[in-house]
């Protein structure tokens, strides 16, 4: 086998592309269940066990195999990039997806929908009248915008003119650019408010696109949890002749010259001549980048001023808290077949920035309360130091503290290019695919 692939959700969607595209992928991962990091956790017993909480869960928690909890919580853009790459390998023939309910920003301490249509940005209470016609405005001038054609620009370069200067153009307020900022284009931080304006436009009309497919939220959640995605990638894998193995304890990987050649588990070696794998296979070839602190918490009973959703989105701006990073609530509920009956899940995350990440992430426990049982973590963000360009490793970075794959795809696509030295492209892939196994029969 060529590529050998050690495993997260990352390797799983790579090793199912790679196999489409005509290689022979060998899989091996260290844990028994697909997706290392993203796999989501049953039955709810094995939860408590992870977070090495004293006793079992109490009767009120309902059956523990009516419970699958992710331990890293996202949702995918409907019109985003992990939606196609499941739609180009015909992975979503495994799964089944429903629309979150509601997108939230918290604003002065309350949360407010994020408005998704202009009927809702005109009815919002989180902006007045005037600042309303603006916001419109600039919505209208967004969803007109294209690249190619600079008649749509108004005297915007798309490559020079910084966002901070789109918005004084169109009057924008703090607040309004707080959260078109992050819960529209889905910012982390402020940066991006100095760098030219293109990624930023084009990130909001992702969101306006996303949302125009479904109407409620712009986001997507699997039902029975994010652990199907990998497992659904490796289903791919396998119809394309690649192997998989679980409970394989990895003990070396096996370098000659620089070069990797194998992977050595259970004193036999698996030869290779590429290595794709989290940063936990290779602790000297990576560095630390900070940390995420995320929070699981069951509730019963949904989150207050969200309409009784039994799915929703809530983000914190940092300015709304005094922080540099956003915090995130993600919730699903029986609805998603994660929980018991009438039990919902909220897990919050952010990235830390001090001694005490408890305390910073706090702002969102509050909205969640009562909280019947918090599982708490705190992770090492890890990026690599080795881009594989000699070695032919290839490491894919921690998952931040974001509530879409966005990033994960990001991440998906620069290791593509370094393994394979050209831009990752779907429609370059839909003909190699149609090369390798002929078009479909005509109906």
């Amino acid at each position: 086998p060529v590529p050998c692939i050690l495993s997260s959700l990352q390797e799983c969607i790579l090793s199912g592309i790679m196999s489409v595209n005509g290689k022979k992928v060998l899989h091996m991962d260290r844990n028994s269940y697909y997706g290392g990091e993203s796999a989501s956790i049953t039955p709810l017993e094995d939860l408590y066990k992870r977070f090495n909480l004293p006793g079992a869960p109490p009767e009120s928690m309902g059956r523990g195999r009516d419970w699958n909890v992710d331990l890293i919580p996202k949702f995918l853009m409907a019109n985003g990039q992990l939606v196609k790459m499941l739609l180009y390998t015909e992975v979503t023939r495994y799964l089944d997806f429903k629309v979150i309910e509601g997108s939230f920003v918290y604003k002065g301490g309350k949360i407010y929908k994020v408005p998704s249509t202009e009927a809702e940005a005109l009815a919002s209470s989180l902006m007045g009248l005037f600042e309303k016609r603006r916001f419109r405005k600039f919505l209208v001038y967004v969803a007109n915008f294209d690249e190619n054609d600079p008649r749509t620009f108004e005297g915007v370069d798309p490559k020079k003119t910084t966002m901070r200067d789109v918005y004084k153009k169109f009057d924008l307020g703090q607040d309004v650019i707080d959260f078109t900022g992050h819960a529209l284009a889905l910012y982390r931080t402020d940066d991006y408010l100095d760098q030219p304006c293109q990624e930023t436009i084009n990130r909001i009309k992702l969101y306006s696109e996303s949302l125009a497919r479904y109407g409620k939220s712009p986001y997507l959640y699997p039902l029975y949890g994010l652990g199907e995605l990998p497992q659904g990638f490796a289903r791919l894998s396998a119809i394309y002749g690649g192997t998989y193995m679980l409970n394989k304890p990895i003990e070396e990987i096996v370098i000659e010259n620089g070069k990797v050649v194998g992977v050595k588990s259970e004193g036999e070696v698996a030869r290779c001549k590429q290595l794709i794998c989290d940063p936990s296979y290779v602790s000297d070839r990576v560095t630390k980048v900070g940390q995420v602190i995320r929070v699981i918490c069951i509730l019963s009973h949904p989150i207050k001023n969200t309409n009784d959703a039994n799915s929703c989105q809530i983000i914190i701006p940092q300015n709304q808290v005094n922080r540099k990073s956003d915090i995130y609530v993600c919730m699903i509920s029986s609805a998603h077949n994660v929980a018991a009956q009438g039990k919902y899940i909220a897990i919050a995350s952010t990235t830390v920035e001090t001694a005490d990440p408890e305390k910073e992430i706090k702002p969102a426990l509050d909205l969640l309360e009562p909280i019947e049982q918090k599982f708490v973590s705190i992770s090492d963000l890890f990026a690599p130091t080795d881009l594989g360009t000699e070695s032919q490793i290839f490491i894919s970075r921690t998952y931040d503290a974001t509530t879409h794959f966005e990033t994960t795809c990001d991440d998906i696509k620069d290791i593509y290019k370094r393994m394979m030295g050209s831009e990752f492209d779907f429609e370059e892939m839909k003909r190699k695919k149609n090369d390798i196994y002929g078009e479909e029969e005509q109906q």
